[in-house]
């Protein structure tokens, strides 16, 4: 089993910047395939990105490509969102996910077994 903790939300303003992290616990993070999914406000949760368990496949929604960048530490347990040229439409709570087995074209919530509480970014325009 997995926990994971996200961090790094906040406001902002378009056109910056921001890095979420997710920090997990438990065994064998290393295998396990993870995402971030976000969802707007009163709107279904979407992807957003995924990488695999070695950190060198990613999988991006068209909407977020050439502007964020996920990335993984196994030494450390982390895996992190790094947020550019943010605009009003990337508003949302951001979730990272964890999946035993999946791999990182999976892009449904369904295919995601652990998930963490949740972070809030914001983006004033």
């Amino acid at each position: 089993q997995v926990q994971l903790v996200e961090s790094g939300g906040g406001l902002v303003q378009a056109g910056g910047s921001l890095r979420l992290s997710c920090a997990a616990s438990g065994r064998r993070f290393s295998t396990y395939t993870m995402g971030w999914f976000r969802q707007p406000p009163e709107k279904e949760r979407e992807f957003v990105a995924s990488i695999n368990w070695g950190g060198g496949s990613t999988y991006y929604a068209d909407s977020v490509k050439g502007r964020f960048t996920i990335s993984r530490d196994n030494g450390k347990n982390t895996v992190s969102l790094t947020m550019s040229n943010l605009k009003p439409e990337d508003t949302a709570v951001y979730y990272c996910a964890a999946s035993w087995g999946g791999t990182y074209y999976d892009t449904i919530p369904e295919k995601y077994d652990y998930w963490g509480q949740g972070t809030q970014v914001t983006v004033s325009s």
